[in-house]
Formats: C-alpha cells, structure tokens, sequence
C-alpha cells in the first residue's frame, strides 16, 4: 500500500470526523471527490488507487481532473471549486505528515479556483407564499405534515438537513416558542417560531404523539425523512400551487428558495444583516450580503433618496427652433441611409 492510502484514511478518520466533527454531507461531498480524482489518475497513469503515491497526483493530473468535470463530465464552474476545495483540503492535512513534499504540496494548493458569476437569488412573493401553503391537502395526515413542514422551512430557514434532523425533543412550545437544531458545522442554532407557526406545530405534535427522540416530520412507516423525498414533496406541493399562481411555474423551486424567502422576508422588515445571519446560521456575514443585492425594495428606497427635493419630471425641450431642429436628428440618426 502506498504512502497516499494512510493519508487518504487518516485525513477522513482524524481530520474530518475526530478534529472537524464535519457532517454527513461533508464527508460523503469529499469522499466522492476523492473518488473521481483516484478514478481519473489511474485511467491516466495505469497504477492501481491503492498503488498510488501523492507525487503521482501533481499539478498537471489535478488540473487535468478538473478539466475533466467540466468538458466531460459537464459539472458547473461552481461545481469544479467545490471539488478543488476538497483536494485542497486533503493536501493541507497532507503537509502535516509529509513536509518533504511541501513543494509539491504548495503547487497543488497554489491553484486558483475558477471564478463563477453569481445568480439572482430566486425567493418566493407573498402572494407564492401563500399560495404553497395552501396547496398540501389538509384532510389527511401527510397533507397536514407537509402543511407544517413547509411553513416551519419558510418562517424558519432551516438547512434540508436541519429540517429532517428535527425530533420531537426539538420542538419548545411554551413561552418563546422555538425550535433547536444543529446546523452547519456541529453548531446548535435556536430558530424562534410565530405564533401561527407555533399554533400549526401544536396541533401537529398532538397528532404526530412520538416519543422526544422521534422525527418530527416521519415518512408514513415513521423514519426520518430523506433530502430527496423533500425536494419530492415540495416539487408536488409547487406544481398543484402553480395552478393558482402561474408565476411560480416559472421557477425553480428548491429547498434552499424558501430559505432564501426567509432571508428575504426579514431583509424586507428591514432587519439588520447581523440578525439575519444569525437567524440562518452563516458562519460569516459576508455568505448574507448577497441577500441585499437581491432586494429591489432597498434600492428603491436608496433611488428615492437621492431624488433632488420638490422637483417634477419632465423631459427637457429645446427653446429655439435651430436647437429643436438640431435634436430632431436624433430620429434621422437612427434611420438606415444605406
């Protein structure tokens, strides 16, 4: 076994899971990673994975990988930097216990992700809102489980992951009524709840009568609820919605759309950014600015600001008719003389 195997083991056993304690996401996002890189090399270098050594995985096989996923494998420019991370991340752990390949090391960490343009968020109006809480059909259990579990991820925006963690233990009803959940990175966040969330999550409770352990959103058989039966549940729920508000037919809606709606709806009750950080659980402030380029509110607050005082619109006119004559060129100007 090479010496890339010991590495590759003990920067998932100690450096994941014992020092980082990173979530199930995490590890299996960088296990796959790993896996793609490990599959390419040996298509590329005819040496088994587990033969494999660390010089073997330089600088040009890890940019031709990442070549790869974008020409062949058609993975997004985004996509790409999330794999690089990963291998970033693995070479980091590697120059701990290998500091003779610092060179190599240093190479590999030395290259740049590919810049992404960022899309517009997509969030849900009110009138959508509306409309996708009503959809779930409320005269039987499931409809009245998906009607909680939509309103709790829109007043809430709580991570997929977050939501399916939730037990029944999680859930505060008294005075403050809240939710506790573990969010990203291990850390526990406290998500307070409306009173009508608070009213809707009561009921269920009594209904749903599981143990403190228990999911509090189960499938039918009573497990936890998987990230695609979710996006399952939604994309359903969206699509009988549509046929009442066409627009969200013309949207993608996801998981992370209604968090975003979340972070919208504070934005819009002109809470500062700090709260809405914190309420979503970002480890920087700068992962929620993008929200305040996405509020159109806040920029016609900003461009009623600067508008000069008790002035009209008007379109400026020419006093004289040479002047007048000269302007109406604008229109021959445009005209085809060929």
């Amino acid at each position: 076994m090479s010496a890339l195997a010991p590495i590759l083991q003990s920067f998932f056993s100690e450096r994941l899971l014992a020092q980082r304690h990173a979530s199930a996401h995490t590890v299996l996002s960088y296990r796959d990673t790993l896996r793609l890189l490990l599959t390419f090399a040996h298509q590329h270098t005819g040496k088994e994975p587990s033969s494999l050594q660390l010089e073997d995985l330089d600088v040009s096989l890890i940019t031709s990988f990442l070549n790869h996923l974008e020409q062949q494998r058609g993975n997004t420019p985004r996509t790409r930097n999330t794999r690089l991370a990963a291998i970033r991340s693995l070479y980091r752990f590697a120059a701990l216990r290998h500091p003779e390949h610092a060179e190599l090391i240093a190479r590999v960490l030395a290259i740049p992700p590919k810049r992404t343009t960022r899309p517009v968020i997509s969030y849900l109006n009110r009138a959508e809102i509306d409309a996708l809480l009503r959809a779930p059909d409320r005269d039987g259990w499931l409809g009245r489980r998906d009607h909680a579990l939509l309103l709790v991820m829109i007043t809430t925006g709580l991570r997929v992951s977050e939501l399916t963690g939730l037990t029944c233990a999680d859930l505060q009803l008294g005075q403050g009524a809240c939710l506790h959940c573990q969010g990203k990175g291990r850390k526990d966040r406290i998500s307070p709840l409306t009173k009508q969330t608070a009213s809707v999550l009561r009921v269920w409770l009594k209904e749903r009568s599981g143990q403190p352990e228990d999911p509090l959103f189960p499938t039918r058989r009573g497990g936890r609820l998987s990230r695609d039966a979710v996006e399952d549940l939604l994309a359903k729920h969206v699509t009988t919605a549509a046929s009442g508000c066409p627009t969200l037919a013309h949207k993608n809606i996801t998981p992370h759309v209604l968090r975003h709606t979340t972070a919208m709806q504070l934005l819009d009750a002109e809470n500062d950014i700090t709260v809405i950080a914190l309420w979503l659980g970002h480890e920087s402030i700068q992962s929620t600015q993008a929200y305040l380029h996405a509020s159109l509110k806040l920029k016609e607050q900003a461009l009623a600001r600067t508008a000069p005082p008790h002035t009209t619109p008007g379109r400026y006119k020419p006093s004289d008719q040479l002047l007048t004559y000269l302007e109406s060129l604008d229109d021959y100007a445009g005209e085809d003389t060929t």
